[in-house]
């Protein structure tokens, strides 16, 4: 998810999770936090950590060892350039750029001409989640695979020469550039392999695919064919075109894809306040202050003329990507807000459990719990596992534990009296019916990931700058949180394995990211840590074979260091104390990470390079990955080696 303070897309509603909309009384995360370390004991590792702001950062004062990790590479320090830095032994290759032709015949890219055609047959902008699958399927292969990558959004002052940011853009903007703008979007399927000199794309191969605005899905669930997904384009409520603002995702055991529609109120303009959907569409940020002018062009993006096709996204959805000619599914059961993450796990009793976040300050945690149990025999017809389930939103309290609520229509306050005629309308409104069941409110949700080995549960929620100061108590030293920090859910044990459908959870606080030389900031690691150890703001993460987390973060710049990748265990000795790996171009978020099987290869991508104040077109702040004189700032993924051919870490 990019944070949108440091940098923006066109935009006039550009903080679009800086305003939160979630008018709720449920329980602060801050509060909770704060309540836990002042009452349990089981933190004292992250109390002692966080004493060591007394010790000053960059003061000449020693600082403890950091914490012993099973991990080989040196450290690199903090900074703020246009380059990439990683440690030395390892090898970075840009090779997957925006632009690049990936479907057969597509015209290469050119730094001035902003075709949509030609868009639509090249890699996309603002690479995000990104997820190798082996070729051929079922394989374990480590060098040929397809890449599955999300392009979250566009940022036209980086994209069109002259072109400004801001209010004056939007009246700017013409059809052809909204049409290239929506060709940008999506998902982009690649193949690739790994050659003698590194990693490379299959430029011509039939399963490079681009999924963007033009494409068709199928709506699937309760909400399909519901009346209020209707439109004067799809009448049957079954067929939408399009995916967009798709940021984390996850995959599924069955061979597919899953990724998230966040940030899709900012695509539509027009009045809602004169429609049926006018609460709905407030709940969800929709104020008829775009950030893209395609309502100019398009009766769909404009919800006083459309105020259905808002509910039509902000759902998760699901690609296959072994098969370029298959339609794509948009799975309503999951809940409709704006989706971070869809983690899959089979759960001990065969039921499929999917966890996912809410991206914005004062939102919630869910996950979704089949029906159904998993049938590996069945392949993809496993699918119909996300259509029939249920819908739960967390609670997490003082003591440490996490409730599991249901969103099912008739129980509790989700009846007729109070909106919700059926299932559907739960669904479409999952975010105020999470209100009503005073779910707990939390520092913006992000990317969620369950270990293998333990069963744990890592909730990444990356700030919340804006609660203040009459929202905590004395106990709460987190208002204005800055920084972010990681969340730990356990699981109950059934016969030794973890059972995610339980609901009932325990937590505690993981890590509070910030600089523990800054004692105000309550910064809480595992153990020490050294100066370029801390982070801030973190998002992305993902587990290595080893069981490691590797985090990866966006907001860091606003600390006036590069976001960037830290590892750290989750267990044992090096538990929760962290070591810098990567650091990106300035103005950049760093996105994936993802692992080959064999954890030879990490895939990262470097979200909108050079976009800050002041950087655009002409004149970037960086030419990164080509350092061009006219080429512009180019989002790319990038496969990181190790030059003795080990694994990554190792």
């Amino acid at each position: 998810m990019t944070d949108r303070n440091y940098r923006m897309p066109v935009t006039i509603n550009n903080e679009d999770d800086n305003h939160p909309s979630n008018p709720s009384t449920g329980p602060a995360m801050t509060d909770l936090i704060a309540q836990r370390f002042s009452r349990r004991t089981a933190l004292k590792g992250l109390l002692a950590s966080a004493a060591l702001g007394a010790i000053g950062v960059g003061s000449g004062a020693i600082r403890p060892a950091q914490a012993a990790m099973d991990l080989s590479f040196a450290e690199i320090p903090h900074a703020y350039d246009e380059n990439l830095h990683i440690p030395a032994g390892y090898t970075a290759n840009p090779f997957l750029r925006w632009g690049e032709p990936i479907i057969a015949g597509a015209p290469d890219f050119d730094a001035t001409a902003r075709d949509a055609a030609a868009q639509a047959q090249q890699f996309g902008y603002n690479c995000d989640f990104v997820h190798f699958v082996p070729l051929p399927e079922g394989s374990n292969a480590s060098d040929h695979g397809l890449l599955v990558v999300n392009h979250e959004y566009t940022d036209a002052h980086m994209i069109f020469p002259g072109f400004a940011d801001g209010k004056e853009a939007l009246a700017a903007t013409t059809a052809e550039m909204a049409a290239y703008e929506q060709a940008g979007h999506g998902l982009s399927v690649v193949e690739v392999k790994k050659e003698a000199s590194g990693w490379t794309l299959v430029k011509d191969s039939k399963l490079n695919r681009r999924i963007t605005l033009a494409t068709e899905f199928e709506l699937v669930g309760p909400v399909a064919g519901h009346d209020r997904v209707k439109t004067s384009a799809d009448a049957s409520g079954m067929k939408v075109f399009g995916t967009m603002n798709n940021c984390a995702g996850g995959w599924t055991p069955w061979g597919t894809i899953l990724s998230a529609e966040e940030n899709t109120h900012q695509y539509f303009g027009g009045d809602p306040s004169g429609t049926a959907e006018a609460a709905n569409a407030k709940r969800m940020g929709i104020k008829g202050e775009p950030s893209y002018a395609w309502g100019k062009f398009q009766d769909r993006f404009d919800i006083s003329k459309e105020p259905n096709e808002p509910n039509r996204f902000g759902w998760i959805i699901e690609v296959d990507p072994y098969d370029p000619a298959s339609t794509p599914v948009k799975h309503t059961a999951l809940g409709r807000f704006k989706h971070e993450a869809a983690t899959t796990v089979i759960n001990s009793d065969g039921r499929l459990v999917v966890y996912t976040g809410d991206d914005e300050r004062f939102e919630y945690i869910y996950k979704f719990v089949s029906a159904g149990t998993f049938d590996a025999a069945k392949g993809r017809a496993n699918s119909a596992l996300l259509d029939d389930g249920t819908l739960f939103v967390a609670k997490l309290d003082a003591e440490g534990n996490v409730t599991w609520m249901p969103l099912v229509h008739g129980q509790g306050e989700l009846t007729e009296a109070n909106g919700f005629k059926s299932q559907a309308d739960v669904l479409i409104e999952a975010r105020r019916a999470g209100d009503l069941l005073k779910a707990t409110k939390m520092d913006r949700p992000e990317d969620i990931e369950t270990s293998d080995k333990t069963g744990k549960v890592y909730v990444v929620l990356t700030k919340n700058d804006k609660r203040k100061a009459d929202q905590v108590d004395a106990a709460n030293t987190r208002a204005e949180n800055k920084w972010g920090h990681i969340v730990e859910m356990v699981p109950p044990m059934v016969d030794g394995k973890a059972d995610h459908a339980a609901t009932s959870f325990t937590w505690s606080a993981f890590i509070q990211a910030g600089n523990p030389g800054d004692a105000a900031q309550g910064a809480a690691y595992g153990g020490a840590v050294t100066d370029a150890g801390w982070f801030a703001n973190p998002d992305n993460v993902a587990f290595d074979a080893k069981g490691r987390l590797w985090i990866a973060t966006d907001g860091f710049p606003d600390h006036g260091v590069h976001d960037g990748l830290w590892v750290t265990e989750t267990e044992g000795e090096g538990r929760a104390s962290t070591r810098h790996f990567l650091g990106a171009p300035r103005g950049a978020e760093l996105c994936g990470p993802a692992f080959t099987p064999d954890g030879k290869t990490l895939f990262v991508a470097v979200q909108h390079p050079g976009d800050e104040d002041g950087s655009n077109f002409a004149t970037p702040s960086t030419r990164w990955p080509d350092f061009k004189d006219g080429m512009p700032p180019r989002p790319t993924v990038v496969a990181i080696t190790k030059d003795d051919g080990g694994e990554i870490g190792a």
